[in-house]
């Protein structure tokens, strides 16, 4: 999706004009000015900490004193004045910022005044709610309970009555309403009070509770009063080009929670690119990727949802305070409707493009979503759904925006509020376009002004494409995103080279996007999460503190490595120690085997294997970038296609690829292989290093393939090539699944240089306990065989 043309960018607009007389006072609690400038009256129209200075001016006192910037308006019609900010310090409760210092966390929080000492959580601490609120308050204790027993291996109690000392106490009775649905307070004391005046607040508070325990049992002792600058802070994951499993989708629902982003647009439907391909449009892949009962053609046959799964993916992520957005694009990136119903294709821009002077097919699109929106169990439980609405022919202009008009009041009729992509300066015209219940994407401001649209009406969410798309290994926007760039110089208030003042209400939030153009160049969901982890990281902090960071990047950067996914979530495949070995000579609790057994092996004892059902399983599901895994192997003669040698809930690594004997791996659908077949009746020193990047394989210490380089060869009109992904997350799971014999399986959490590895067939390498890792324990006592 959104594959810019080429278009002239728009001149960058002038600096907004600040020189002016207005002094600004805080009387009474609100705020006053006493003069204002020729260019006509100002008049207050936000912040950029709403729950201090609100948009009628009345003033809430922080904590501590606070710098507040301050949105005016101007209110005379015809000026060609700019609108203008103001700075001011609000006072404090607090006179200083009290003793511990404030912890850090991602988001930062807003507000903190620091207490004395430390909060412990105990054997004997227990979630305390209160009689009011109880069933929300409940939900909100077993999804914290289920966390801390994720992330600390305690189950705490849930009880109604009082609390004590190390204690976590829950409560929607916060009589500071300024704060907000999602703002709470943090009160750490000998026990921790959560209270909010809703149940996303409270919910944030537990957020970030968790991530000062994943450093640590003990928390300094201290008040934060915290909530968001931006309303609306999110994710677009492209599934149509690229497949994500239902449970990808789950566990990002908890990522995104961790770290307060509360939207997760989900992009349903895309194509491919004819010009890229050169093929026939009939050729070109496409998918839809929901159930569909009323064009059950229209649903993709190599991915897709049921819609039981989708409204259970909306319900959990509701209880994690995450919106999902479901987005089905039309009128344009609609190849799988067409190839449902080949009528309603245009002939004139393309099959991927309906025909709008079809009468027919605003009635396919109205069906779509009915069954989707209809009924007392509708599919789209949320309060937003997309409509797409990006890059259509701009010839046809005026069907586009009256197809617009008619799909957002379609959708709207159901009671949702309508999210679209920003295209009407594109598509220029003179029919009207509702701005009622619609906020906007914009992404690029050729497609959709932001300063027009803000002119027009449109709550804007900032998605700028040059600052925020990734599209993996494409070539072109982000493969990576920049991350000091971003952290030092975006804020939502930054649409492509038009800046908003902060406080602007125009700027509702911000998104980034991950759009999977390159249809079969062998991503996978860990190198999507790779791309958008470390993003995250760096969104979340400029997406609810916008401009207002406490340190610079690389201080931020340096501390981020200690924040973590959120309970339960291992995506990046990271291990705790550095090493991991197993030599495999003694029975061990960490090792289960299921039809196998020990024998002798290239040192000691190893384990043999029978056959596909014949496997061990291990501690540790898989290791992710960057590492290095070794073993010893001796196959028989007599292995199946498709024989195992390692397998996770992710990928496997084979003896045998397919029908062919050579050693490869799989995931995400893609089958790859390395040019080397290991010998039967012999032991052979594997080691497999593996990076963002791509996977080396070396036998007997010397490296032997290197699948980095490859690429794929597009025939359209530029005859592109894209280079080929050829990673893998090792997987750890299980071991075996062939016939025949491993031994001394040795993992390390870095890439070993070629000197490392062809020392270990010389003797002198890295021995597996190097890095201050684990290994499988000699001593330990044996087990029953």
């Amino acid at each position: 999706m959104l594959l810019a043309p080429v278009i002239a960018r728009p001149d960058p607009r002038p600096a907004p004009i600040a020189q002016d007389a207005t002094d600004i006072h805080i009387v009474a609690g609100k705020i006053a000015t006493t003069t204002q400038d020729s260019d006509g009256a100002l008049s207050l129209a936000g912040s950029d900490h709403l729950p201090i200075v609100d948009a009628s001016g009345s003033v809430h006192a922080p904590l501590v004193a606070t710098s507040v910037t301050l949105y005016f308006k101007r209110s005379t019609p015809g000026t060609k004045a700019a609108d203008l900010s103001k700075t001011i310090v609000a006072p404090g409760i607090h006179a200083d910022a009290g003793v511990n210092a404030k912890p850090f966390v991602i988001p930062a929080l807003k507000e903190w005044y620091g207490g004395e000492g430390d909060f412990r959580l105990r054997a004997s601490s227990r979630i305390v709610i209160g009689a009011g609120h109880r069933p929300e308050l409940l939900k909100l204790a077993k999804v914290l309970q289920q966390d801390l027993r994720e992330l600390t291996g305690r189950t705490l109690s849930i009880v109604d009555h009082a609390g004590g000392p190390g204690d976590i106490r829950l409560s929607l009775k916060q009589p500071d309403a300024s704060i907000g649905a999602e703002g709470y307070y943090l009160a750490i004391g000998k026990d921790v009070t959560v209270s909010a005046t809703a149940y996303q607040g409270a919910f944030w508070g537990t957020r970030t509770l968790l991530q000062l325990l994943e450093r640590s049992p003990r928390i300094p002792q201290g008040t934060a009063r915290d909530y968001p600058e931006f309303a609306v802070r999110g994710l677009v994951l492209d599934v149509a080009r690229k497949f994500f499993r239902m449970r990808f989708l789950r566990d990002y629902v908890k990522l995104l929670s961790y770290y307060k982003l509360n939207d997760f647009q989900i992009h349903l439907n895309d194509n491919g690119s004819q010009k890229l391909t050169g093929k026939d449009w009939h050729e070109v892949y496409a998918a839809f990727r929901l159930e569909n009962d009323t064009y059950p053609q229209l649903t993709a046959k190599d991915g897709s949802y049921t819609k039981a799964e989708f409204r259970a993916l909306q319900r959990m992520a509701m209880d994690r305070s995450v919106r999902i957005v479901p987005e089905i694009d039309t009128p344009a990136h609609a190849l799988a409707l067409t190839r449902a119903r080949p009528d309603i294709g245009s002939a004139k821009f393309g099959l991927d493009h309906l025909d709008l002077h079809n009468r027919m097919t605003s009635a396919m699109v109205e069906n779509i979503f009915r069954e989707y929106l209809a009924g007392p169990h509708p599919v789209f439980t949320g309060p937003v759904v997309d409509i797409g609405t990006d890059e259509y022919a701009k010839a046809d202009a005026e069907a586009f925006r009256a197809y617009t008009d008619r799909m957002i009041r379609f959708v709207g009729s159901y009671g949702k509020k309508v999210r679209m992509w920003g295209a009407l300066t594109w598509a220029s015209g003179t029919t009207p376009v509702t701005t009622d219940n619609v906020t906007m994407d914009t992404w690029y401001n050729g497609y959709a002004d932001p300063v027009v649209m803000k002119q027009l009406g449109y709550p804007q969410i900032s998605s700028p494409d040059d600052w925020l798309y990734i599209v993996p290994a494409a070539g072109y926007y982000n493969d990576y995103l920049d991350l000091p760039k971003l952290y030092r110089d975006w804020t939502p208030d930054m649409v492509g080279n038009v800046s908003f003042l902060p406080g602007d209400p125009a700027i509702v939030g911000g998104s980034f996007a991950v759009w999977n153009d390159i249809i079969g160049n062998g991503i996978s969901e860990k190198d999507v999460n790779d791309r958008v982890f470390p993003a995250l990281q760096v969104l979340a902090q400029k997406m609810w503190n916008g401009a207002n960071t406490d340190m610079d990047y690389e201080h931020f950067a340096a501390l981020s490595r200690g924040v973590g996914e959120g309970p339960g979530l291992n995506l990046r495949g990271r291990m705790k120690a550095g090493t991991l070995a197993f030599d495999f000579d003694h029975p061990s609790r960490n090792v289960r085997l299921h039809r196998s057994g020990y024998g002798k092996g290239v040192s000691g004892h190893g384990l043999r294997f029978g056959g596909a059902d014949s496997y061990a399983t291990l501690p540790y599901e898989e290791i992710g970038y960057d590492y290095t895994v070794s073993f010893w192997i001796n196959p028989s003669s007599r292995n199946a296609d498709d024989a195992m040698l390692f397998r996770s809930a992710n990928s496997q690594l084979k003896l045998r690829q397919g029908a062919t004997d050579k050693l490869g791996f799989s995931r995400d659908g893609y089958d790859f292989s390395f040019d080397y077949s290991v010998p039967a009746n012999t032991w052979t020193h594997i080691v497999i290093t593996g990076t963002s990047r791509g996977t080396d394989l070396y036998v007997n210490g010397v490296l032997h393939d290197h699948l980095y380089d490859a690429y794929i060869q597009f025939n359209g009109e530029k005859k592109e090539h894209k280079r080929l992904v050829q990673t893998l997350f090792f997987p750890l799971r299980r071991a075996g699944g062939f016939r025949g014999a491993m031994d001394e399986l040795k993992v390390w959490n870095r890439v070993l240089s070629a000197q490392e590895i062809r020392g270990m067939d010389d003797g002198v390498g890295p021995g597996p306990g190097d890095g201050g890792g684990l290994r499988e324990s000699r001593t330990e006592a044996p087990l029953k065989r």
